[in-house]
């Protein structure tokens, strides 16, 4: 693993286990780095940014953003957005550079409309439920690996939202992940007020029924802050909805946590140029999948995440790739 990743992931703290039903959250504590950026909430509240279609006519898996300040925005892997012709999450985690025009990689999370809801994109409020977002994370790996794209494997993604919508009993006209949350709103609020960002939080990982599910990482405190929300409500959905009759959280969390971070160690790494700034570097081991954004010897973004099955076989990958090429 790169030295940077490493140093950075061996420096955590684990803070207090907060719990609440099925669901675990150890705090992640560390010093704060030293590259400025502002968070994607951040610079939609002025006039800064925009997110628009690529053109016209649209095209699934990519939108425009123009980043008009002179700081630079980060972007998470898989946080939503919600308007223009249908609703998008992020393909992987992206710092734009300051006065800047970037073409990102999205997934389509609102497979019934192609249409026009407003001119541009705002923040839906939420990143992508864990599980969704940790097959992504895996797909768009592969992508990476087979052809140095940041592709998702769209219809996966279409697949784990149905299923996600399904567990919620929410029918959604347009078969809309944020309507899944929307539903659920009261105990996504529950969770909110349970699971609060504590000082010098710099990320969280997350348990549901006592196993790891997988945590973040964000380079500056006040910038955790900013998103901390969004990644309580990702990580909760998925877990409430696959919450047993009596829940009972049992066990070590920080010794799980350390574990868990042992394995995200020594994971298999690979390396690529980042859409916006640094480089997005991939990992894989064993039911595990992750990545790091990194740039000015800072480990801006890392996420990883436990995977409910291994890594496909090479043939799977590549039918997998026409896929995603078919979208």
């Amino acid at each position: 693993m790169d030295n940077v990743v490493a140093s950075r992931l061996q420096s955590i703290q684990f803070g207090e286990v907060q719990r609440y039903k099925n669901i675990a959250i150890v705090p992640l504590l560390a010093r704060d780095g030293a590259f400025q950026y502002r968070t994607l909430g951040e610079a939609l509240a002025t006039t800064d940014i925009l997110i628009t279609e690529v053109s016209a006519a649209g095209a699934v898996p990519e939108l425009l953003v123009i980043n008009r300040g002179k700081t630079a925005v980060l972007l998470i892997d898989g946080e939503e957005l919600a308007g223009a012709k249908q609703n998008r999450v992020l393909n992987t985690s992206i710092l734009l550079k300051e006065l800047s025009e970037t073409r990102i990689p999205v997934s389509c999370t609102e497979q019934g409309r192609w249409s026009y809801a407003s001119p541009s994109f705002n923040e839906s409020g939420n990143v992508m439920a864990q599980k969704a977002r940790a097959m992504k994370s895996r797909s768009v790996s592969q992508s990476l690996e087979t052809s140095a794209s940041f592709l998702s494997n769209q219809g996966e993604v279409w697949n784990e939202i149905s299923e996600l919508s399904a567990k919620a009993c929410c029918y959604s006209p347009t078969s809309a992940m944020n309507d899944v949350f929307k539903a659920r709103e009261v105990d996504l609020r529950c969770c909110a007020e349970i699971f609060q960002c504590i000082p010098g939080q710099i990320g969280l990982l997350a348990f549901t029924n006592n196993r790891p599910a997988g945590f973040d990482l964000i380079s500056l405190s006040s910038a955790y802050a900013a998103i901390h929300p969004k990644l309580i409500r990702s990580y909760a959905l998925e877990s409430l909805l696959e919450a047993p009759g009596q829940e009972r959280l049992q066990g070590d969390f920080v010794a799980l946590a350390k574990t868990f971070q042992d394995q995200v160690v020594a994971a298999n790494e690979n390396r690529f140029p980042s859409v916006g700034c640094g480089f997005d570097y991939r990992y894989r081991g064993e039911a595990l999948a992750g990545a790091a954004l990194v740039h000015a010897d800072e480990v801006i973004h890392s996420a990883f995440f436990q995977l409910e099955t291994s890594w496909p076989s090479h043939a799977t990958k590549m039918a997998s790739l026409r896929n995603r090429r078919r979208y």
